[in-house]
């Protein structure tokens, strides 16, 4: 979906400013959003598109506002809510119980969670789903189709419309479109596509740099004339000059015939 979560391309943000010696969590309650994020997540209670989807969904004014573990948290309460695991009214009352008494959250004591857990942040959750069948091949010139999605999308704003290159062919991956709405994985192939500077910042980039992105094959189209897209057919010749040349060399080998008898 369009919103400002999108902030690739746009202006008057200013640069991105690095934090120096940057520590992992700022405050002891950003650990913990990242531990619970991670809980209900293996526990299958949502996919990470649905977590991405309800953070887009916050206030253009919240998410501005906000910090990234708030971002977090602010999507965390909404999928909960959405999947009927909490509500709302729950959800408060228990941040101001929190807030009157400071009682520490109580260990769980689940073993096999905790090992779960550990397996998963050693590992990771891979979205890759094999190899399969693909539209493009390395070379291919494709151009990203303009959308205006009222759903989830890991298609850019900056280059939709645009024409690139295939840089790499990928696996197939999960496909985040339908995987943010509870539709199924539908894994498509992945493409690692390169654009031009100018293409993407205008006449006054620098000539040289060139912006890649990795896109799902259905964010993309072939550009005519590429090694797998269309091409134009060839115009079939006409059967009438064919013709013509045919009587013509049958008009010179009579001629000739009459040549030699009359010598």
């Amino acid at each position: 979906m369009n919103g400002v979560h999108d902030l690739g391309g746009m202006h008057g943000f200013g640069p991105v400013v690095r934090e120096p010696g940057e520590p992992i969590f700022h405050e002891p309650w950003e650990r913990r959003v990242f531990g619970m994020l991670l809980v209900t997540m293996a526990q299958g209670q949502y996919t990470i598109d649905a977590l991405r989807h309800a953070i887009e969904r916050m206030s253009p004014a919240h998410y501005l506002g906000s910090t990234y573990y708030e971002h977090w948290l602010s999507g965390l309460e909404r999928v909960c809510v959405e999947n009927g695991n909490l509500t709302a009214d729950e959800i408060a009352e228990r941040v101001r119980e929190i807030a009157r008494t400071a009682a520490p959250v109580p260990p769980n004591h689940n073993a096999a969670l905790v090992e779960a857990l550990s397996q998963g942040v050693l590992v990771g959750a891979p979205s890759s789903r094999g190899h399969g069948k693909s539209k493009f091949v390395v070379g291919d010139r494709v151009r990203v189709r303009k959308m205006s999605p009222s759903g989830h999308t890991r298609c850019p704003r900056y280059v939709r419309g645009l024409a690139g290159v295939i840089q790499t062919v990928h696996e197939k991956h999960v496909y985040p479109d339908t995987n943010a709405h509870g539709q199924g994985e539908h894994p498509v192939t992945l493409y690692t596509v390169g654009f031009a500077a100018k293409d993407v910042w205008g006449k006054d980039a620098d000539g040289k740099g060139r912006l890649y992105v990795d896109l799902w094959e259905p964010y993309l189209d072939p550009v005519e004339g590429t090694a797998s897209g269309p091409r134009k057919a060839r115009p079939k010749r006409s059967a009438k000059p064919r013709a013509a040349k045919k009587s013509a060399r049958s008009k010179r080998t009579k001629n000739a015939r009459r040549a030699g008898k009359k010598r």
